[in-house]
């Protein structure tokens, strides 16, 4: 999905435990007593505990450093509630209720179950059998000697979910898709995560699995829909990880009864109205609810593909169907592309022939930025950064909206670009088309050089195209149908920077911001 909206959670009570080790975000950069990143991303002025703390944890890399001081501890809390830190448990002995939903595909779930049989000997898994066509569900289930709950006709998989969390009773609940596979040990570098009392959900690295050796089939080891990558993350609007896909997911059950009913649920849960992005809506109303939502790589499952042509296009399809029902219950959340009015206006000026005033309008931005940053006692130099970060963010915005929600047009820039003839005779227009052309493509580029997938960057590109185009037909699909074409939207940001000197912490405004820890 794509969210940019920042608005920021009610903070929860509560904090890591006594000697839990923390690790730097990679993308963390500090700048003297200033670092710059988090989720949501902003500007932060260290306090000296929490700056002793950052250096160590520079110094001690993926392992963590544990907090020495009270200081250092009350720090830690802060900075991993703002993505800065990430909280490194030690993996231990671990054991949830499993709630498997399943529809069809016994051989999928023989596989599913025969992992987590073999991951935890004797371990409590309770199939949800949504009404499939046949008894073979049934018959696999009992085979496994796991625990099976029937429904009298298909309700979708929320539904599924949501009788199985009522068939259960323990605090914490894994919810693991049927044509999922888990190692050994995959709940114990999980589960150590939920001893910070503010974590709501945590879910592991999804990573696709065939033995097809299909073009379509080796690009999804590249790009698959499920795999979040390879980074730790605080989930959180506006961040690098917005959502998480729940085809493994362990939730506290108090925390789902803390972020409210889902609409045609008995009870808290997944919305059971919603067949596709009921995943998206749950970790949502957990954020709202002001929970942590954490995702955790170093735990590896595996998630059977689908490399049938027209199933991977009409899975994503389905996908993008879910924007209107997502813009239902969570207004402004899926704007395509959320862009700064100063970044808009340079650019225009760029297309227009007057890169002077475009430069003028980029020196201003940077101008009012360094008022403010100094206004929070922030150096004043790292303006420029922020502001050209901003710019080749809002650049890869609007390139994504064109491969996606806008794709109709996204279609006609390339065309435009690669086009000797018709409007972009004009330099403006031969400008706009190929900066169009290229916010749409190059990042697609440099995606392709970072991950180095086994197929060649021009098919690689042909089908990531089609996979947004495909995802982004179902968003104007839904739009169209329900009347919700608020999802098409762009939104613009005024200048501003948010920044609450009485407090003294961010606001509900946009990032870059400031803060103090």
């Amino acid at each position: 999905m794509t969210d940019t909206s920042t608005r920021v959670p009610p903070r929860r009570p509560g904090g890591l435990p006594d000697g839990t080790r923390v690790t730097l975000d990679p993308r963390v950069r500090v700048h003297g007593a200033v670092v710059l990143g988090g989720s949501p991303w902003g500007v932060a002025r260290l306090a000296p505990a929490a700056l002793a703390l950052v250096a160590r944890a520079r110094v001690d890399g993926p392992d963590g450093t544990v907090p020495l001081t009270p200081a250092e501890r009350s720090a830690a809390d802060l900075l991993v509630e703002r993505g800065v830190l990430h909280p490194v448990m030690t993996p231990r002995p671990s054991r949830v209720e499993v709630v498997v939903p399943a529809y069809g595909r016994p051989d999928l779930l023989d596989a599913c179950l025969a992992s987590l049989t073999a991951s935890a000997p004797g371990g409590d898994v309770l199939v949800v059998d949504d009404a499939s066509p046949t008894g073979e569900v049934a018959a696999v289930a009992r085979a496994h000697g796991a625990r099976l709950v029937q429904h009298p006709e298909n309700r979708g998989p929320a539904a599924a979910r949501n009788t199985g969390l009522a068939a259960t009773t323990g605090d914490v609940v894994a919810f693991v898709d049927a044509d999922v596979t888990v190692p050994r040990g995959w709940l114990d570098g999980l589960v150590p995560l939920f001893d910070d009392p503010r974590v709501g959900a945590v879910a592991p690295r999804v990573l696709p699995r065939s033995r097809s050796r299909t073009l379509l089939a080796r690009h999804e080891l590249a790009r698959s829909a499920l795999d979040m990558g390879a980074r730790r993350e605080l989930v959180r609007h506006g961040s690098p990880l917005g959502f998480l896909p729940s085809a493994t997911l362990l939730v506290r059950r108090s925390a789902l009864a803390d972020a409210g009913r889902g609409r045609g649920g008995s009870g808290s849960g997944f919305d059971e109205q919603m067949r596709v992005g009921e995943d998206v809506d749950l970790v949502w109303r957990l954020l709202a609810a002001g929970w942590h939502v954490r995702y955790e790589p170093a735990v590896e499952v595996h998630h059977e593909m689908r490399v049938v042509p027209g199933q991977w296009a009409r899975r994503r399809f389905e996908y993008g169907t879910s924007a209107a029902a997502l813009d239902d219950r969570h207004p402004g959340r899926l704007a395509p592309a959320r862009v700064s009015a100063w970044n808009l206006a340079a650019a225009a000026c760029v297309l227009a022939g007057r890169p002077r005033s475009g430069a003028a309008v980029a020196l201003a931005a940077t101008a009012a930025l360094a008022h403010r940053l100094r206004s929070a006692d922030v150096d004043p130099v790292l303006a420029g950064y922020v502001v050209g970060k901003g710019l080749l963010a809002d650049g890869a915005a609007l390139g994504h909206a064109l491969r996606r929600e806008w794709w109709p047009v996204g279609t006609l820039v390339l065309a435009a670009a690669l086009s000797r003839r018709g409007s972009t005779r004009s330099g403006t227009g031969r400008r706009t088309a190929r900066t169009a052309a290229a916010a749409m493509l190059v990042p697609v580029a440099l995606e392709w050089v970072r991950t180095r997938p086994d197929v060649d960057p021009a098919r690689y590109a042909a089908l990531r195209l089609v996979e947004d185009a495909a995802y982004g037909s179902g968003v104007l699909a839904s739009a169209g149908r329900q009347g919700r074409l608020r999802v098409l939207v762009p939104e613009v940001r005024l200048p501003n920077l948010p920044w609450d000197r009485t407090r003294g912490r961010r606001t509900s405004g946009q990032p870059p911001s400031t803060s103090r820890s």
